[in-house]
Formats: structure tokens, C-alpha cells, sequence
């Protein structure tokens, strides 16, 4: 059998992240990516995948108003501390801020000019701004109560501002005569949105008094109230451009007479989770949906599940809805059997996963994940895109496991446990429950398809018993969900039971609890073959080998262990998580094992050598759950930082990488060769530096030393170099620094680089300042030693001269003063003759021979014992210089 190759590295390809925390949002003019609060920062995210595209970072308080200008060139938000920002999109600069509200400001407009920002705070006003400028164009008081949202009219034309309350009046501000112009007050509740019609002179008002308003903006009179039956969130009028108005072409021919020309169409959503379509001339509802989209409600009653939110998105590209649990709908409405209307998702962006507790791949492709979250249903994801494609709804508990496979016929089945002590089967195209297994008298925690015949499923519970259901009642044309039998029943373990694996021909199950053991059980009878112990807590995770006769379980003391079948003994021990152990799982047939636990880290080992050959660390919190894609080589990751990462294997890219670097280095290498031949040393330090060659460096600056133009070359091959390169530069100049031998080339590159660069440079640098507190020490300790070594040749050149083997210059210089001067005396006194001024210099010249030959008159043995200690002193000398350098 040919020899398996073992993976040595994964890549982190794709993240699903949380960006979405509930709260404002904003669209922007093409629809192209979200706006987003997630608590105190803020979030762009590209509408086509969830990716995140950028954060801005806020002032650590929950933002309260996001907005984005007609060109979306600028974003404008504020948060709790009242601070009201303008960014700039394309660097996520913040260009300006301010304070002008004495509460949170709740909601944000800006006009269609770009030039003016209306806020509505909690203080009960309304403040207009220049956005250049950032000074308060207008000061609007009149609300009794919080102002919840506002609005300019769309014709930039008409200078008109509208703004609700939760004093249940909408108040219309005139910009040009800084006055309210209109009070409306027909609601009896807080009014949650505003919409003006198409074309500019209709209204419309919903509230939480379960009702539309439609205001006519000739008089400020109320024209319709539609009663919709339902706490309303967001009122969006339909424009005749959208591609709903195109399909609601059969309505109004069917409604001709009964709907005039004027008729607004308009969809409101609310607490029910549906949209619903509304003709403001007969009042009714001309479409809804039929079941809801939204999660079902949690456990308690006072908690109102449903859309928070609405917007028509641009270019015709549909309906947007927001719902409370953070996920973002897309909707587009279609015409079908002659006039019948549907509306259906196009996309699900979810905002924020909960913590995750298990995940898997689904069908053969593997091109889905089926998450398992805090919440009641079971989200797919379509991992090209990463948006949730669907929801499989029905459990009333938490869903705490799920295992996906694909039948014998081909349908792709997902079968799941909840805290409602039941399971469920589903089928993935439909989203159909085909059948729920009753039977467990607590939380289902564990559970396990078949693997060979596909026609059974294992599921472990809280009340430590096993049951095998059966699949063997289905057919394909099942329509109604069917109540699932269980063929086998066991007490297996005194704990809950976390964990369950069936093994590859069918023929066992193993099963891990948290009373520390783990048990292999024979199918389809679960009897009893071996207990496996040996972990000293309990066990998280349980799996068959592909290939040998093993176990692998993982464990809450921080360990793996792999297990033989036949007779329960622990063949190897893997140890180097810092935390319990939650999944582990085999790879490349069996010859490689990969772990995540509490630790928040991924690690990778090999079996036959128990090495960790990698570990990531990708995750903030616990990691939950593992899924292993069989054929596309991937792994998913997730866990109580709601993060889903994506990992596929790059062994064969690092390799394939590694081998084009190093060829890459060859070649520059050998650049390298040749700039020091042809003694271009500017290029010859550009390369070096670039290779991160620093013994090469080292010797081309010690050959520019020895240069007579040391100081040019040095000064023309350092000018060229940029920031991170002379950052670089000073790292390796810091470690020259440290070593005495090399310190005199570090000084010389280090005297040479603050020559260069001014000062304002250097402080660019990226960490100069540690850097430098590096360098400091050494260099001070450098010239301290120098400075000791120059004191101590004074002492042996005192020593020398009081030996008489050399003599002071001073000396010589003042004899020749002497002389000098005596001789120009002469001359200026008496003015002697040629003769005798010959004669003078003669005898001075006799007086210097004989003194100089008088300190020659010495015994050889004099002359040899000096010649001794002079030699021996200079060799000391020599010696304690080079001994310093």
C-alpha cells in the first residue's frame, strides 16, 4: 500500500464572525455592504458574503445611530457618551466630532445634498448640522418624549424635516423658517418609522398602536388609518421602480376600478415576523406571508420575537428586513400561477451565531455546514457565499448536536438532538421534518448516523441511556413527519453522556460520558464488549479509527488517548493541551489526529511519533466544535466566541511556495554575488537586506570601512533605503552592538544613519524607541571603555619618558623658541656682522650634536635593559588594545 502523505499545515481561508449586536444599521446607495453596530464598534460588511471588510473602533460605548451620506463618502454615528463622529469611508478616519445633544442621540438622517445631518436624541430634540462644519444649523424643541426616528423629505428641493415620537406625535420642522409647521397626532402609541410617498406629498406613520397612518402633506390632514392588528416596526412605501411594484402588475388590473391611479402600496413588518403588502385606497392587506421566517419565540412569554426593521434596497434589488435574534433577510418578490404572489428569501446574513456547540459538513460536496447554536434551530451554511441558506425549525429546546449524511437514495438527511428531549430528522432540500424520536427523559447531548448502511441512527442522553432508532419507516414519498421507533435501549453510564461514534462497518458504537470512561457496544443489540478507563475526567469526544481497530477519545484532564478495541487497553497518550480536551478527530487514514479544546487552540498531531506538529490559534474562546471533511480536505472550527473558521489543508501550497521562495533566493543570492564583485555595495546591502542576510551585511560594511571613501559609499548605499529596511538595519546594528569584536563596524553604520536621516525620519521608524534602548547601554559601555584605555597610555607614556626612552616634544619645541628668540635678540641689539651671526648658528648646531650625543652615551647593558622594558611595555600596550576591541 502506498504511503500516505501526512498533512503539515492548515490555512485559515474564511471566517464567519459576529457583526451584527442588534441596534442601528444603514445600507448604502448600491446595496453593496452593511452598515452595522456590533456593541461598541462598528462593522462594514459586505452584503454578497457577511465577510467584514472593516471595523472601526468606537469609544467603548454601545453605539446608538449609525448614518450614511447619499454617495456613502461619509458615516456619521454616536454612541452612549453622546459624541456624534464623521468618518470617512475610504480611510476610516474620523475627520471630525462633537457634542450637542444632553442624551444619546437615537436616531440620524442626512439630507440628499450630503450637506446637512439631522439627530433626534433622547433629550427630546432635534438638531440639524452643517456636515462641513460641524456647527448646529437649526435647534428644534417641541417633543414631550424621546425622538425615536427622522427623516428629510427626499426632494432636496423642499426643505421639510419630520420626526416621531414616543409621545406619539410626528412633527413636521420647516428648515427654512426654523419653525414646526405641523403637529400630527393621530397615533396612541410610539411611532417606530416614517415613509414618504413617491411622489412627495403623502406620509406615512407607523407605531406600536398596531396601526398606519397616511398624512396628507398639502394641509397636514389625515388622509387613511390602515389598522394592521400588529405592533408595527417599519412602514416602506413600494417606488413604481422596484421590481415588487412590477409584480404587482396583475393586482392592479384585477383592481382597476376599486384602486385609483394615486393607490400607495406599501409593506409594513412587525412582532408577527412577516411582511405584508397593503393598498392605501381600499386599506387592506393584499399579501402576506404565510409562515414566518423569523426564529421562534424562547421560553419566556414576555420576549417578543419578529422583524425590528425594514428598508427597500436600491436598484430594485428587493426587501431588506431585520429580525430581532440579528439576521438580515433578503426578500424578492416573485409572480407565479397568474398572479399569485411569493415572496421568497434570496439571502440570510446572520448577524450574530450564539455560542456554537456542534456543526457538520452536508452532501457529498460538502459544499454546506449544518451549525447547531444556542438557539432552537439548526442553521445551513452555504460555504461559497456564508450565508445561511436555511433554517430547520421545530425543536421548542436548544439544539445541542446534530450528524448529517446522505441516504443510500441520495437525500441529504440531518438528524438532531435537543434540551426537549427529543430528536428529529430532516431532510436538507426541503427543510422537512420527516420524523421525531420521543423517548428520553432529559437533554439529548450525543448522536450518531450509521456510516456503512445508512438506514439507523445512536443517541445519548442526559439520562444515561442509548437508544438506536431505526430509519428503516421512511419512504420518499413521505409528506407528514412520522414518529421514529428506538430498536435498542441501554443504560450505558452513571453521567450524562457527551459523546457517540459508530464505527465504520456498523458493527459498534462508542460511547463517552463524564463518569471518565468511555464504552464500546456491539450493534444493533448495544451489548456490552469493553469499558475504557483511564482518563481522570470526563470524556468530551469519542471516534473510530478509519482504518485500525482503535478508539480515540479526548478528554476534560487536558488529554487524548487512542484505545485498542479488542481488550480496552490505552495505546498512546497525547499530551500539550492547556485545557480540557473537547473534540478530536482522525485524519489522513488514520495517521494524524486533530484536536481543539478549552484552550482555544487547534493542534495538529502525527500518531507515530504523539508530536503536535501545529497549533492555531484562531479563536478567543472555547472551541466547542470540530467537523472533518472527508473528501475536500477542510476543517471547521467554532465555539463560545460565535466564530466559524473555515481551514483547508496547504500542505501542497507551502511546499509548492517554499520551493518557489527558495528558488527566488537562489537567484537574489546570486544578485548578491555579483553587486560585491563589481563593488556596487549600495545594491550589494539593498539584496543583503532583503534576504535577511545580516553576517553578509556585516561584511560588506567592514570592507566599506577599509575604503578611502568610506564615509560616501556608506552615506550613497543607506540613502535608498525606507523605513522598514532601516528599521531592519538597526535591529541587526543593535545586535553588532552587543559584541566587542563587531561594535566598531555597529558605531560606524550607527554614526553614519543619524548623519543621514533628520530626526523626524528616525522617530518614524517603527519601533525606535525600543530600538534605541537597546543601543544606548552598549554604546555608553563602549566609550567608557575607550576612555579608560586612552587614560592608561598616559601612564606608560609617563612611564617611558621617566625612563628617558623618549622624550616629551614639548621640549624641542621650547629649545627652538629659545634659540629663536636669542637669536633675534642679537640681531635687533647689537646688530653683529655676517660673520659673526654664521659663527652663533654653528655653535648652536655643535650644542645640539653634543647634547644628543650625550643621551647616546650609555653602557650596552643600560641600553639593552631599556630596549627590554620598552619593547615589553608596547606589546602590553598592543595587547590590552586589541584585548578591548
Amino acid at each position: 500500500m502506498a504511503s500516505v502523505a501526512l498533512k503539515k499545515n492548515y490555512r485559515c481561508v474564511q471566517s464567519l464572525q459576529q457583526f451584527y449586536s442588534g441596534g442601528p444599521f444603514a445600507v448604502s446607495s448600491d446595496g453593496s455592504f452593511l452598515v452595522c453596530a456590533c456593541n461598541d464598534t462598528i462593522k462594514i460588511v459586505d452584503s454578497s458574503n457577511s465577510s467584514i471588510k472593516s471595523t472601526i473602533e468606537g469609544d467603548s460605548e454601545p453605539v446608538t445611530a449609525l448614518a450614511l451620506s447619499p454617495n456613502d463618502t461619509f458615516l456619521f454615528s454616536s454612541s452612549h457618551s453622546r459624541q456624534i463622529r464623521v468618518w470617512d469611508i475610504s480611510s476610516l478616519k474620523c475627520l471630525r466630532s462633537w457634542k450637542g445633544h444632553e442624551g444619546p442621540v437615537m436616531a440620524m438622517a442626512c439630507d440628499a445634498s450630503g450637506g446637512l445631518l439631522a439627530t433626534a436624541g433622547a433629550d427630546r430634540k432635534v438638531l440639524v448640522w452643517d456636515v462641513d462644519g460641524g456647527f448646529c444649523t437649526h435647534f428644534f424643541k417641541g417633543h414631550k418624549g424621546v425622538v425615536t426616528n427622522i427623516m428629510f423629505h427626499p426632494d432636496p428641493n423642499r426643505l421639510i424635516l419630520f420626526s416621531g415620537s414616543d409621545d406619539t406625535t410626528v412633527r413636521v420642522w420647516d428648515l427654512g423658517t426654523k419653525r414646526c409647521i405641523a403637529t400630527l397626532e393621530k397615533h396612541f402609541s410610539t411611532v417606530t418609522s416614517l415613509s414618504v410617498s413617491e411622489d412627495g406629498w403623502t406620509l406615512l406613520s407607523a407605531g406600536r398602536d398596531k396601526v398606519v397612518n397616511l398624512w396628507d402633506l398639502h394641509d397636514y390632514g389625515c388622509k387613511v388609518t390602515v389598522p394592521t392588528y400588529e405592533v408595527l416596526e417599519a412602514v416602506c412605501v413600494i417606488p413604481s421602480s422596484s421590481s415588487l411594484s412590477s409584480c404587482l402588475g396583475f393586482y392592479k388590473q384585477q383592481h382597476r376600478k376599486k384602486s385609483s391611479s394615486q393607490a400607495i402600496y406599501f409593506i409594513t413588518v412587525g412582532e408577527r415576523g412577516t411582511v405584508r403588502l397593503w393598498n392605501s385606497d381600499s386599506a387592506v392587506c393584499i399579501f402576506e406571508q404565510k409562515t414566518s421566517d423569523v426564529t421562534v419565540e424562547s421560553d419566556e412569554e414576555d420576549l417578543k420575537r419578529g422583524f425590528t426593521a425594514a428598508v427597500m434596497l436600491p436598484l430594485s434589488q428587493g426587501l431588506l428586513c431585520v429580525t430581532a435574534d440579528q439576521q438580515f433577510l433578503f426578500y424578492s418578490l416573485t409572480e407565479y400561477l397568474e398572479g399569485c404572489l411569493k415572496l421568497t428569501i434570496s439571502k440570510r446574513l446572520v448577524g450574530h451565531n450564539e455560542e456554537i456547540v456542534d456543526m457538520k459538513f452536508l452532501g457529498e460536496d460538502e459544499q454546506f455546514l449544518a451549525v447547531a447554536t444556542s438557539v432552537e434551530q439548526v442553521r445551513v451554511y452555504d460555504l461559497a457565499s456564508m450565508s445561511c441558506s436555511y433554517v430547520l425549525a421545530g425543536h421548542t429546546g436548544i439544539v445541542l448536536c446534530l450528524d448529517t449524511c446522505v441516504s443510500s437514495s441520495g437525500r441529504k438527511l440531518i438528524v438532531t438532538g435537543s434540551k426537549d428531549n427529543s430528536v428529529r430528522l430532516w431532510e436538507a432540500e426541503s427543510t422537512r421534518c420527516l420524523g421525531v424520536g420521543v423517548g428520553h427523559t432529559e437533554a439529548v447531548g450525543a448522536i450518531a448516523f450509521s456510516k456503512k448502511h445508512r438506514n439507523f441512527f445512536v443517541s445519548g442522553s442526559s439520562d444515561r441511556t442509548l437508544k438506536v432508532w431505526s430509519l428503516d419507516v421512511l419512504s420518499d414519498d413521505i409528506e407528514q413527519s412520522i414518529n421514529l421507533k428506538a430498536k435498542a435501549v441501554v443504560a450505558a453510564h452513571d453521567k450524562d453522556i457527551n459523546s457517540l461514534a459508530v464505527a465504520p462497518n456498523d458493527s459498534f458504537v462508542c460511547s463517552g460520558s463524564q463518569d471518565r470512561t468511555a464504552c464500546i457496544w456491539r450493534l444493533p443489540d448495544l451489548v456490552s464488549v469493553v469499558v475504557l478507563r483511564g482518563h481522570k475526567r470526563g470524556i468530551w469526544s469519542v471516534e473510530f479509527s478509519p482504518v485500525d481497530q482503535c478508539v480515540i477519545t479526548a478528554s476534560g484532564d487536558k488529554t487524548i488517548k487512542i484505545w485498542a478495541i479488542s481488550d480496552g487497553s490505552c495505546l498512546k497518550t497525547f499530551e500539550g493541551h492547556t485545557s480540557s480536551v473537547y473534540r478530536a478527530s482522525f485524519l489522513t487514514r488514520g495517521t494524524q489526529i486533530v484536536s481543539c479544546g478549552a484552550d482555544g487552540l487547534v493542534k495538529l498531531w502525527t500518531v507515530k511519533t504523539n508530536e503536535c506538529i501545529a497549533t492555531y490559534d484562531q479563536h478567543e474562546d472555547k472551541v466547542w466544535a470540530l467537523a472533518v471533511g472527508k473528501k475536500t480536505e477542510m476543517l471547521a472550527t467554532g465555539g463560545s466566541d460565535a466564530v466559524v473558521n473555515l481551514w483547508h489543508d496547504s500542505t501542497a501550497s507551502d511546499k509548492k511556495e517554499a520551493f518557489l521562495k527558495e528558488e527566488e533566493g537562489v537567484l537574489r543570492g546570486q544578485e548578491l554575488e555579483n553587486a560585491v564583485s563589481d563593488a556596487d555595495f549600495t545594491k550589494a546591502i539593498q539584496i543583503a537586506l532583503e534576504l535577511r542576510r545580516p553576517h553578509k551585511l556585516f561584511k560588506l560594511f567592514a570592507e566599506l570601512c577599509r575604503k578611502r571613501e568610506a564615509e560616501v559609499q556608506m552615506d550613497k548605499a543607506l540613502h535608498v533605503l525606507g523605513k522598514e529596511e532601516c528599521h531592519l538595519l538597526l535591529e541587526y546594528v543593535r545586535e553588532w552592538n552587543t559584541k566587542p569584536k563587531l561594535c566598531h563596524i555597529a558605531q560606524f553604520v550607527l554614526f553614519r544613519v543619524f548623519n543621514i536621516l533628520p530626526p523626524t525620519e528616525i522617530l518614524e521608524i517603527r519601533g525606535i524607541g525600543e530600538l534605541l534602548e537597546g543601543l544606548i547601554p552598549y554604546c555608553q559601555r563602549h566609550f567608557s571603555r575607550i576612555d579608560r584605555l586612552e587614560r592608561s597610555t598616559f601612564l606608560l607614556d609617563y612611564t617611558l619618558m621617566g625612563m628617558s626612552v623618549i622624550e616629551p616634544e614639548m621640549e624641542d619645541r621650547e629649545a627652538k623658541d629659545v634659540r629663536v628668540m636669542q637669536v633675534d635678540t642679537m640681531d635687533a641689539d647689537n646688530e653683529p656682522s655676517a660673520e659673526a651671526a654664521d659663527k652663533d648658528k654653528r655653535q648652536t648646531l655643535d650644542e645640539i650634536k653634543e647634547r644628543a650625543s650625550s643621551k647616546k652615551r650609555k653602557s650596552n647593558k643600560s641600553r639593552d635593559v631599556a630596549y627590554k622594558k620598552v619593547k615589553g611595555s608596547a606589546h602590553a600596550k598592543v595587547s590590552a588594545i586589541s584585548s578591548l576591541a
